[in-house]
């Protein structure tokens, strides 16, 4: 089962190693969206004064990221801050605010925040956004997943047009809407069936 977490809450959570050591938190999440994915962290110190590390965490050296912490193995897979931030910069911020149009042209609302999936993969699952439409409220929030096949126009972000058709309203209940999605985009797979005859002696 997917369980998803908004990328702005991993800002300042702790990275601990699985001895239990907390060895610094999350300042920026760096992202490459083609791939659909996180590449890593910036970090900076823990506390109030603390500043910008030098090292930073590649994906490649997270054990998992849980509802309350980043997990590591050890400090041996912090690298230059460079290594992270040279393929990729930090993309969080160009994309708030960005519009939110399907492949179709239709346009259903600006990125709030990038929703994530937890565990160690790092995967984009889809956005919350602010909906075109408004309510007595006003603007309704809402969680839309991101296809495979994102494509990043101008400042826009592109997704299927079926997406649309797996919004959850809160976040609990996303996960259910993204492997729902999953399913239906899915190619579908073709048995052929053997006969008596065809089938191998």
């Amino acid at each position: 089962m997917i369980t998803p977490l908004l990328a702005s809450e991993l800002t300042k959570r702790v990275v601990v190693t699985l001895d239990g050591e907390a060895v610094a938190q999350v300042k920026d999440t760096v992202f490459d969206f083609g791939a659909g994915r996180i590449t890593g962290f910036t970090l900076s110190g823990r506390g109030l004064l603390a500043g910008p590390l030098k090292v930073s965490l590649p994906l490649s050296g997270v054990h998992a990221i849980g509802p309350s912490a980043v997990m590591i193995p050890g400090t041996a897979v912090l690298t230059e801050r460079k290594a992270v931030l040279s393929a990729h910069q930090a993309e969080h911020g160009q994309v708030l605010g960005a519009p939110v149009l399907t492949d179709q042209g239709t346009e259903t609302g600006t990125v709030l925040d990038i929703v994530i999936e937890a565990g160690a993969s790092g995967r984009v699952i889809g956005f919350e956004i602010a909906l075109k439409e408004t309510t007595d409220e006003g603007k309704r929030r809402a969680f839309i997943p991101r296809g495979e096949a994102l494509a990043v126009s101008g400042r826009a972000m592109v997704i299927p047009a079926q997406a649309h058709h797996f919004i959850a309203d809160d976040l609990p209940s996303f996960g259910a809407q993204v492997e729902a999605f999953r399913r239906y985009t899915a190619p579908p797979t073709h048995l052929t069936p053997t006969t008596d005859e065809e089938a191998p002696s």
